[in-house]
């Protein structure tokens, strides 16, 4: 396979060129326009961030990308999908006022917000995938109906994953709450009895009739007949319905990437990475903690995987953030700055991240051999 192209571009500024102009400019030699967006419903993925974590991709980038796509002809919104533990977005009505709260609106951003598996994370198509893992994926309907693909991806590093970049953003973050499910956990869902009012919305919603009331009146789930699918926990208002997080590292991340060949089967695609506020953690957490490293630019590819190795490239070569939970971690004893050394090993050592872009790279996502095109 051929090198991919990754493009970057600094955060380096001067009078008239500010960096929405650089992030036009980059996405544009990138090759954006030479998809053919003419009245194509373009689904722009990216995490509207959870309210009080302040590291999220700022609205005025989402903004620019979206003119770019009004500009070739095509019909963008901004999506993402509902989370799978109980926060601001596990539903469309909290999730819509989370991203309205930071700032993303139709006012701001010149299009429409759709959240892509409907108001309790029901809403999805299950696109057949036939991998190791998974037969189908559970993707939110507006990015599964959607022509075109473009996610905006805030690199960072991540718990489960070791870091969080265009993979993560489009396997895990498009999948429904059912498919969120899958991707985080080996085994079914369980009920937290004190929690369960007897509501019935579990009963009422499991496709397999495997939920009932007991004596006590609280949901109890039949095994025997529980596929797994989820729905419990997307359609429990009482965090009653639970998920079990049982799924290994390696495995989790091996069904993301089977997650986000779902979404771009068949469809062009593009993408963009933010190397900016590289936090330790994710930004499904209310809170954001020092970056790990300077700010360093932007990246953008047709190629979701060697996007994310570069990104993991670039961040290695760069000096430790003072201050930053990185620095307490791996500098404690020494006076160096850590640089070429795997930092989203130091700071997530029970994760693997190779294990993403190999497994990525081995279903056809991409390449992790890439040439990096710098633009001034």
């Amino acid at each position: 396979m051929e090198k991919s192209k990754v493009y970057f571009t600094d955060l380096r500024t001067k009078p008239g060129v500010n960096l929405l102009d650089k992030l036009e400019k980059l996405i544009k030699r990138a090759g954006i326009g030479d998809i053919d967006f003419k009245n194509k419903f373009t689904a722009i993925k990216i995490h509207f961030g959870e309210p009080g974590n302040l590291a999220y991709i700022r609205p005025n980038y989402a903004a620019k990308v979206v003119s770019v796509i009004n500009e070739l002809g095509g019909i963008p919104f901004l999506t993402d999908s509902n989370t799978l533990y109980s926060g601001r977005r596990a539903n469309a009505v909290d999730h819509l006022g989370a991203a309205y709260e930071n700032g993303f609106n139709p006012l701001t951003v010149g299009c429409h917000i759709i959240i892509a598996d409907g108001l309790k994370g029901t809403d999805y198509r299950e696109i057949e995938v036939n991998m190791k893992h998974c037969k189908t994926a559970k993707i939110g309907t507006a990015i599964a109906d959607a022509d075109i693909v473009i996610s905006m991806n805030h690199f960072k590093g991540h718990e489960m994953t070791g870091f969080g970049g265009a993979l993560k953003n489009l396997g895990m973050g498009s999948g429904s709450r059912g498919g969120k499910l899958e991707m985080h956990s080996a085994s079914k869902p369980k009920i937290q009895e004190e929690n369960c009012v007897a509501c019935r919305q579990c009963i009422n919603n499991c496709a397999q009739d495997a939920i009932e009331l007991n004596e006590s009146r609280k949901a109890v789930i039949d095994y025997d007949k529980c596929v797994g699918c989820g729905q419990c926990v997307a359609v429990c208002q009482f965090d009653a319905a639970q998920v079990i997080w049982n799924e290994a590292a390696d495995t989790a991340n091996e069904k993301i990437a089977e997650y986000t060949h779902a979404v771009l089967k068949g469809k062009p695609n593009f993408h963009i990475n933010f190397i900016m506020n590289v936090s330790p953690n994710c930004d499904c957490w209310d809170s954001n903690d020092v970056p790990i490293v300077p700010d360093l630019g932007i990246m953008a590819s047709f190629d979701p995987v060697a996007l994310d190795k570069a990104s993991i490239d670039m961040v290695n070569e760069a000096p430790v953030a003072k201050g930053s939970y990185l620095e307490e971690k791996v500098c404690e004893c020494e006076e160096h700055n850590h640089e070429h050394e795997d930092k989203i090993h130091h700071i997530h050592p029970n994760t693997d991240w190779r294990v993403s872009l190999n497994y990525a790279e081995e279903i056809g996502l991409g390449t992790q051999d890439y040439e990096l095109v710098v633009i001034k």
